[in-house]
């Protein structure tokens, strides 16, 4: 037997093996959904666990009734029953269908510094409708800039999705989604990562 015939043969016997290893691999993967060992229940109880199911209105009023009994629960009532929290909450209210619809609300920057103690990252206070709010960023980097530029007695327009308030704070809070200056948009939050 020549050499070239030996080659030959063994290209074949080469290129057999690989073709037998490929069609069992392939079954081996396409079967695999179908495994039924310990380690397929894992797998099932780790993806159920993931995804947690959504309280029910009864559990929710439930879990708030639990929270408002702690310490910060009741601090949170008395805070919301005073005089302060009156008038947080009554802004708060003025500005809810704005953030709700996601629509403009024309502002005025009436100081780039938080009241002491804040710890809300980049923000700045702004003036809507006669009622005063803190309005806080949360930018990447590159988005910085352009913020860094607003000046006190700037005219703005923001949207926000959301608004919140806290005890410690005498103003309610506003999340800057968007912002325009002079007919220019100068922050447009970027979507998070695997959400909006």
């Amino acid at each position: 037997m020549s050499l070239l015939n030996k080659q030959n043969k063994m290209r074949k016997m080469v290129y057999a093996i690989v073709l037998v290893f490929a069609i069992v691999s392939g079954l081996a993967f396409s079967f695999a959904p179908f495994a039924s060992g310990p380690g397929a229940k894992i797998k099932n109880e780790t993806t159920k666990k993931a995804i947690p199911k959504p309280l029910s209105e009864i559990e929710k009023k439930a879990a708030m009734k639990k929270w408002e009994a702690t310490p910060d629960g009741v601090m949170y009532r008395k805070w919301v029953a005073s005089p302060a929290g009156q008038k947080v909450i009554a802004s708060t209210a003025k500005i809810s269908k704005s953030v709700r619809d996601y629509t403009d609300m024309p502002a005025v920057v009436t100081s780039l510094s938080l009241p002491p103690g804040s710890r809300l990252g980049f923000a700045m206070m702004v003036r809507i409708d006669a009622d005063d709010y803190i309005l806080t960023f949360d930018p990447k980097k590159s988005q910085l800039a352009p913020l860094e530029s607003i000046k006190v007695n700037d005219k703005i327009v923001i949207r926000s999705h959301y608004i919140s308030h806290a005890p410690k704070y005498s103003y309610p809070i506003i999340i800057g989604d968007y912002v325009i200056r002079d007919g220019q948009v100068i922050f447009k939050r970027a979507p998070r990562k695997g959400g909006c």
